[in-house]
């Protein structure tokens, strides 16, 4: 009976000793784990997400702070394009009156030969960059393609500018013929066609109402 129980005595001996040396085993892993995680750099995907986090939200201001007036802003302010004028000026309804009964009375005085209209300047008109013609006179007078066209002054001097076709307008050029002609909200211009595609352009001013007592 000694034998069976030696073997046996032997035998679980042998168990325990592979559970002791299992357990080392798992200790020595984990604790090589933890050495590991402690010095391993953070993935560079992470990295970035923490970059791309949005910024905090502005601070609150409060509402003793709110309440108060607007600061004045010190900075320096863009100017303004140079010989566009800086308010708007409109003309009064007598001086609008004046300028386009003066204009009438000159077209009429004017060759039936040549075939002319009037243009009242609105304040779009004397700073934009179009200046649209009436629509009877382009369907009888103007070309029905986009064309180059000259305005003609009372000095004689020629401004060559196209004149667009689909929306019956004079474009790039006239923004400069209205600002060198000191053209004013109320102002009425008359148009002579003296050729095919060049007028010949007069000038009535609003502003001569006020002198008009005084001459």
């Amino acid at each position: 009976m000694a034998e069976p129980n030696s073997y046996e005595e032997q035998r679980r001996r042998q168990v325990e000793e592979n559970k002791r040396k299992l357990e080392e085993l798992r200790l020595h892993r984990l604790s090589a784990a933890v050495r590991e995680a402690a010095v391993k750099p953070m993935p560079i995907q992470e990295l970035k997400l923490r970059y791309l986090r949005p910024p905090p939200p502005p601070t609150r201001r409060s509402g003793r702070v709110a309440s108060l007036p607007k600061q004045p802003d010190y900075r320096d302010k863009k100017a303004p394009r140079r010989g566009l004028p800086p308010d708007r000026v409109y003309a009064t309804d007598e001086a609008r009156d004046y300028a386009f009964t003066k204009a009438k009375e000159l077209n009429n005085q004017l060759s039936s030969a040549h075939p002319s209209f009037i243009k009242p300047m609105t304040h779009s008109y004397a700073t934009g960059s179009l200046l649209t013609i009436p629509r009877q006179f382009k369907k009888s007078y103007l070309p029905r393609f986009d064309e180059m066209i000259f305005l003609v002054d009372e000095e004689d001097g020629e401004f060559p500018m196209p004149y667009i076709a689909q929306h019956g307008a004079i474009g790039t050029g006239w923004k400069m013929f209205a600002i060198g002609h000191n053209l004013a909200d109320g102002d009425c211009l008359v148009f002579q066609q003296v050729q095919r595609t060049k007028f010949k352009v007069y000038i009535i001013r609003a502003s001569s109402y006020y002198e008009k007592d005084h001459c």
